[in-house]
């Protein structure tokens, strides 16, 4: 008998009250409760642990920001396989699992990925020692011709005192 349950499909429209469940929330986490309450609002009704909130629910519950979210939201929820997916009221409730990209496109983009393995895969060359005593004799003159304008600079604001 539980098998017949989670094969049919259960369609609902609720108005749910979001302003009781964040109404005494401080202002930085309203919309974060209110999507709490929404949550527990459609577990407690469509008796389910598993609430997926569609991505325009989701959107225009943020729309004005974490602090100031909707009072009510009219939701269209439908229980498919024990597993409750939310819309808002008017929009497309697709339970249909991702489109599968094709054969094509797969072996496209394991082509370009192996191609960029092999480009990054060369060794880089190790630096020679008189390379390393370069870079220190160009660090040191760098640093020297720092010091000298310090100690001109120190001594023309003597002069000018």
């Amino acid at each position: 008998m539980a098998s017949k349950d989670n094969e049919k499909e259960i369609k609902r429209t609720y108005n749910v009250p979001l302003r009781k469940g964040f109404i005494n929330t401080p202002k930085y986490k309203r919309t974060k409760k209110a999507v709490s309450t929404l949550k527990l609002f459609i577990k407690k009704h469509m008796k389910t642990d598993n609430v997926k909130i569609k991505k325009e629910l989701n959107d225009h519950l943020w729309k004005k920001g974490i602090k100031n979210p909707p009072h009510h939201v009219r939701v269209d929820v439908i229980k498919k396989d024990n597993i409750a997916y939310v819309n808002l009221e008017g929009k497309s409730l697709e339970t249909e699992e991702k489109k599968k990209a094709p054969e094509g496109k797969i072996e496209e983009i394991k082509e370009k990925l192996s191609g960029a393995k092999k480009k990054d895969s060369k060794p880089k060359k190790p630096e020679n020692k008189e390379q390393k005593d370069d870079k220190k004799a160009k660090t040191k003159k760098k640093t020297e011709k720092s010091s000298e304008n310090k100690k001109a600079k120190a001594k023309s604001s003597k002069k000018k005192k």
